[in-house]
């Protein structure tokens, strides 16, 4: 009786959370709108001048377009309060009107189905600027030891158009990019790809970036500083990979000695996940005034350089001190975030489920099996069960912060219902190269998940992933016999789960209904590498 309680009152809570009330905004902002489904991005050309002494920003950004389908309106996405000056199209402006942070475009040339478009929008105004920066976004406007001004970007969720004009959902990413960021002449901007060249224009120098892979809206970035610059080469699974470094003058030493465990990143990832996704960009690990951000080819980081999140282990395993944590699980986002991307932040676990647990498969690879359990089982204490994985769709928000290590603890779960760990590796290599560059729905990796293990993961995923409960086994023991079943458990539930009897191994196949079966001993230890509770009666 007290389970179905339990059930009812976590399906109350659930439903709670999905009658929440969400506005027309949330709905311009987070589903696709027929203002935008109608065209299909190619190519954007940002240009923005950063002018730290008074917080403000100007600029234009063309937008390449191929148009789907013929329309008369098209949406792009700039919040308040920056604002915008003008839209042209094939040098006509272009009247339009605005519905909060949305513009409808009122397009006078007719939209042809194949063909190539564009829009110059220019823009200007002062940018929200971020508080607890990368958590609320916007602008970080700070300054270094010497006065000097030290700047950044950061806003996923919120959105890019927090500071420049787009295409502000996650469905549609751009082909490529150039981004040219003028900024006061003493300073420099570090941006997403590979530098081109430098203009020097009176006070101030333009530094034009170049990104020749698909990028998400978020993970375009500015970053401005006195930055000093150093870097090597990584010969990794395609070739010459070149990695930079962009950090204030006085951190260079300690950058030097605690960068070095990016190429230890790079080795234990693409031994996992498959070749670094954009080896034409370039990684670059970018000083910032935050804690860090995984910006595509331009991975944001202020964790004091040194290991730990802040000094500290998550983890409570002793683990998480081995590793810096900003640089390893940011840089894991170059393949589950920024290769591989959420159609809708609702899937938001796809990014940071996998991510988090690519902090355990560095492990894996560094120090071996035991610690990277140690870590990742360690980390469940951070797990609340507040609310389900995964998100409402189509009003942009996320789900529980448990995507987190509650993600990474079901995939280590999978990864023992897989029981061979080349296979594993394999399926996770699979993931990166069959959804290369696309962006994805959690529906379409947890079909891939069951297909490539060869197991109905239905019952699993809608587990872990759409309730807040936690299965949870509840057993008796009779001398040598154990009886055993699930509660806490959605329809259809039946994970198998290992234990070790007399310290020999052997397979449970629990479900709803109370089993019995013989043990052959009598010492009974449950394997902790399944994310299940124990009870016993």
């Amino acid at each position: 009786m007290k389970h179905s309680l339990l059930i009812i009152a976590l399906l109350l809570g659930v439903w709670a959370i999905n009658a929440q009330e969400f506005t027309r905004q949330d709905s311009l902002r987070g589903s696709i709108t027929q203002e935008r489904v109608w065209w299909d991005l190619n190519h954007y050309d940002l240009n923005v001048k950063v002018e730290p002494s008074k917080k403000f920003i100007s600029g234009y950004n063309v937008v390449r377009y191929k148009v789907l389908k013929e329309a008369k309106t098209l949406q792009i996405d700039l919040q308040e309060p920056m604002q915008i000056e003008s839209v042209e199209q094939d040098g006509k402006k272009l009247k339009f009107t605005s519905e909060g942070n949305a513009h409808f475009i009122k397009l006078r040339k007719r939209q042809v189905p194949g063909a190539y478009n564009e829009l110059k929008i220019k823009y200007s105004g002062y940018p929200r600027e971020a508080v607890r920066a990368p958590w609320d976004g916007g602008f970080s406007w700070k300054e270094d030891t010497n006065g000097n001004p030290f700047v950044a970007t950061s806003c996923q969720g919120l959105g890019a158009s927090v500071w420049w004009p787009n295409k502000d959902h996650m469905y549609d990413e751009v082909d490529s990019m150039r981004i040219s960021a003028t900024v006061p002449k003493e300073l420099m901007d570090v941006s997403n790809g590979q530098l081109e060249s430098v203009e020097e224009k009176g006070d101030f120098k333009t530094y034009n970036w170049v990104v020749k892979n698909p990028i998400n809206n978020y993970g375009v970035n500015v970053n401005i500083g006195d930055y000093t610059h150093f870097g090597e080469t990584y010969q990794g699974e395609n070739g010459p990979l070149q990695l930079d470094y962009y950090v204030l003058p006085e951190n260079l030493e300690k950058a030097k000695k605690q960068f070095a465990q990016t190429p230890m990143m790079m080795r234990a990832f693409e031994h996992w996940f498959g070749p670094y996704p954009f080896y034409e960009d370039g990684f670059k690990l970018v000083e910032v005034p935050y804690l860090g951000m995984e910006h595509q080819s331009s991975v944001t980081y202020g964790n004091k350089f040194e290991n730990g999140y802040l000094g500290r282990d998550l983890s409570g395993s002793g683990w998480g001190l081995q590793f810096d944590f900003i640089i390893i699980h940011e840089a894991g986002h170059e393949w589950f975030a920024n290769n591989i991307t959420y159609k809708d932040i609702a899937d938001m676990w796809v990014h940071e489920g996998f991510t988090a647990y690519s902090e355990n498969l560095y492990l894996d690879y560094h120090f071996g099996k035991k610690a990277s359990a140690e870590y990742v089982i360690g980390t469940r204490a951070n797990i609340q069960n507040d609310r389900p994985i995964i998100g409402p769709y189509g009003v942009n928000k996320s789900g529980s912060g448990d995507m987190y290590y509650k993600g990474a603890n079901m995939l280590h779960t999978l990864r023992q219902l897989v029981e061979d760990d080349e296979k594993w590796r394999q399926i996770l290599r699979g993931i990166n190269k069959d959804f290369y560059h696309q962006t994805v729905t959690s529906e379409q990796i947890e079909n891939y998940l069951s297909e490539k293990s060869g197991k109905d993961l239905s019952a699993f995923f809608d587990q872990y992933l759409r309730t807040i409960m936690i299965p949870t086994l509840e057993y008796k023991i009779d001398g040598e016999t154990i009886s055993y079943r699930y509660v806490d458990i959605v329809e259809g539930f039946d994970m198998p789960i290992k234990i070790t009897v007399d310290g020999s191994e052997k397979w449970l196949f629990p479900n709803a209904t109370w089993k019995t079966e013989e043990l052959g001993g009598t010492q009974v230890d449950f394997d902790k590498n399944f994310y299940i509770e124990t009870q016993k009666i």
